[in-house]
């Protein structure tokens, strides 16, 4: 079956000593089993950004798999990000509480970066 890209955004509330990594190391754990692995991701290729806004860290997980398990992969997502912390290669944790998680769009700009996901 062919994969697909698609995309998932959440807004987190962190305080500002918190890594903005965190998250992306919790949405890979939860898809990879952990953060640091070989190629290729065994659930769904995936890259996650997560940017300051407002006061709110905008958390984009633009990933690919087959369409009959994109519900899963976002239940992944979902549960990486509610767990609310994630400690780092170093050992430090950071926190963050989830506001909202929803299916996000694949941007006109990720078009090639969603490509490369596809074939992995």
């Amino acid at each position: 079956m062919t994969r697909h890209a698609f995309a998932h955004d959440a807004v987190l509330m962190m305080g500002p000593e918190a890594d903005l990594r965190a998250p992306g190391g919790a949405v890979t754990t939860a898809l990879c089993g952990h953060w640091e692995h070989e190629p290729p991701c065994p659930v769904a290729a995936h890259h996650t950004a997560a940017v300051r806004v407002d006061g709110e860290v905008r958390v984009h997980v633009l990933f690919a798999t087959e369409p009959d398990r994109e519900q899963r992969v976002r239940g992944l997502i979902d549960a990486a990000l509610a767990a609310g912390a994630f400690a780092g290669p170093d050992g430090t944790a950071s926190f963050w509480s989830l506001t909202s998680s929803a299916p996000g769009e694949v941007a006109p700009e990720e078009t090639a970066h969603a490509a490369r996901l596809t074939e992995q």
